[in-house]
């Protein structure tokens, strides 16, 4: 079972990201679990939210405490120096800042990566929603599921304009990362 916490603020995206996440799971013939926690609710408040993917039934119910992965969907989230609270041994996380990822991971200790999802959302979908960006982009770094998974996925959800937007930005967002950079860790 491989586990996921998305961090974020109300918004943003982030509880549909999980949700899009175990969706591409599912497509690709996995088992899959997405659900989130909010604090106050309201526009800009913190979001986490979860997801475990494997290829058993999966019986867990309870918050992600130890994720093989993270995807931080806010900058402005860095400023918590317990982000990366449990992420297992070897685990990466993915940001959507313009920061310096060496920096990144130094300041949190693990293996980091910063993409700039939010401008290529506002370029390619007009709006400041990066979700759909950070998913492709981690997507594209471990190959954990296939593209097309993810595609399937937005189809799903979306339709018109948005979905043909989304799928534009997800074939951007993957592109800009290199690929299989921690395809190691994903099959540790």
């Amino acid at each position: 079972m491989i586990e996921f916490r998305i961090h974020g603020r109300g918004g943003q995206g982030s509880v549909a990201a999980a949700y899009l996440l175990a969706a591409a799971a599912f497509e690709a013939g996995m088992m899959c679990q997405a659900f989130p926690a909010f604090g106050a609710e309201r526009r800009g408040a913190p979001v986490t939210a979860f997801v475990r993917i494997g290829h058993g039934p999966i019986h867990l119910r309870s918050q992600v405490r130890t994720p093989d992965w993270l995807i931080v969907q806010d900058n402005s989230l860095l400023i918590d120096p317990n982000l990366t609270a449990g992420l297992k041994a070897g685990g990466s996380m993915l940001v959507n800042s313009g920061r310096d990822s060496a920096e990144v991971a130094q300041t949190f200790g693990c293996r980091a990566l910063c993409v700039d999802a939010t401008q290529m959302a506002v370029e390619e979908i007009g709006r400041p929603i990066p979700n759909t960006a950070l998913l492709a982009a981690f997507l594209g770094l471990t190959g954990i599921l296939p593209l097309d998974a993810l595609a399937t996925a937005l189809k799903g959800r979306f339709h018109g304009k948005v979905l043909e937007d989304n799928l534009r930005l997800i074939e951007r967002a993957a592109q800009s990362v290199p690929t299989g950079a921690w395809k190691e860790t994903e099959d540790a």
